[in-house]
């Protein structure tokens, strides 16, 4: 796949630079690495160049992640129940964002840098993508919360594993890891008390 010089240039041609909703490309759903030889290159990284992703590859990352793959609107990962709880949000430079799958698009929701917030550990910031996954609990029907946490950890689990196996796929280099600051980051993303930080997982292509 073709890599591009500037993510921002690409994203952000014809709109204004902090546009409300940015629309992606059609992810592409098709080709890529056999399985087995992406099981075998399944790794996690701690080090990331910083070198920006293409709208593409961040398309087919999240529709790989847990995006609509059959026409009932169900997902390319599993969730008890068919609750689909996960909401993927989406740091970069230019500001963080939440995934909406049934448009394809990501719509605003901080105009600011804030991937330092993506993690305690240092490597974080050079990442071009942190995406943070954030279940919406007040979708789990009824039960203790605790039932609903111990769901809602296994199923973005599945879609962690997804962002894996999509990155040994692509060539990028991806590590998931639960070191966050939940409150600080969850107040800049506006997050309400029933919708719950599960994991940080960071994005890019190997450092040199």
């Amino acid at each position: 796949m073709k890599r591009t010089s500037s993510f921002l240039v690409a994203l952000f041609i014809g709109s204004s630079l902090f546009a409300q909703t940015l629309d992606l490309p059609a992810p592409q759903k098709s080709g890529g690495m056999p399985l087995m030889d992406a099981l075998a290159k399944r790794s996690t990284a701690r080090a990331f160049d910083s070198k920006d992703l293409s709208p593409q590859q961040l398309s087919s990352l999240l529709w790989a992640a847990f995006g609509i793959n059959r026409p009932d609107g169900k997902r390319t990962a599993p969730s008890a129940r068919n609750y689909q709880e996960t909401d993927i949000y989406v740091l970069l430079k230019q500001g963080a964002y939440v995934y909406a799958a049934k448009s394809n698009k990501l719509d605003l929701v901080l105009a600011e840098d804030i991937q330092v917030l993506g993690g305690t550990q240092a490597f974080v910031k050079d990442a071009p993508v942190t995406l943070v996954f954030v279940a919406d609990l007040s979708k789990m029907g009824k039960g203790s919360n605790e039932d609903k946490k111990n769901t809602a950890n296994i199923d973005v689990g599945y879609i962690s594993q997804n962002v894996y196996l999509f990155c040994a796929s692509e060539g990028l280099v991806t590590g998931a890891r639960g070191s966050v600051d939940r409150t600080a980051l969850g107040q800049k993303l506006k997050l309400r008390s029933d919708q719950m930080i599960v994991l940080a997982q960071s994005v890019g292509y190997p450092k040199p």
